[in-house]
């Protein structure tokens, strides 16, 4: 069974893009450890724990898991054609 690599990247994206809103702003209201959003600063430029960062962080990781998921499909697809 083939993966639909449009579909599996469009869920990953949105996936982890509103996760990483909803981090951050759990992080503005002062719940949870910010050691994640600590991380998330290091590889997403311009991110920051303030409600422009949960934007900025919502659309760096709708776009890299998004592309992630994408080619896992896509990998996933040309092994189980062997």
């Amino acid at each position: 069974m083939k993966l639909n690599v449009k579909a599996f990247g469009l869920a990953g994206g949105i996936l982890w893009g509103a996760s990483m809103f909803v981090l951050t702003w759990l992080g503005i209201l002062g719940y949870g450890s910010l050691n994640a959003a600590s991380i998330a600063k290091t590889y997403y430029i311009g991110y920051s724990v303030s409600p422009v960062g949960s934007i900025v962080g919502a659309v760096y990781g709708f776009f890299d898991a998004g592309i992630g998921c994408a080619l896992l499909a896509l990998l996933y697809n040309k092994l189980i054609k062997k």
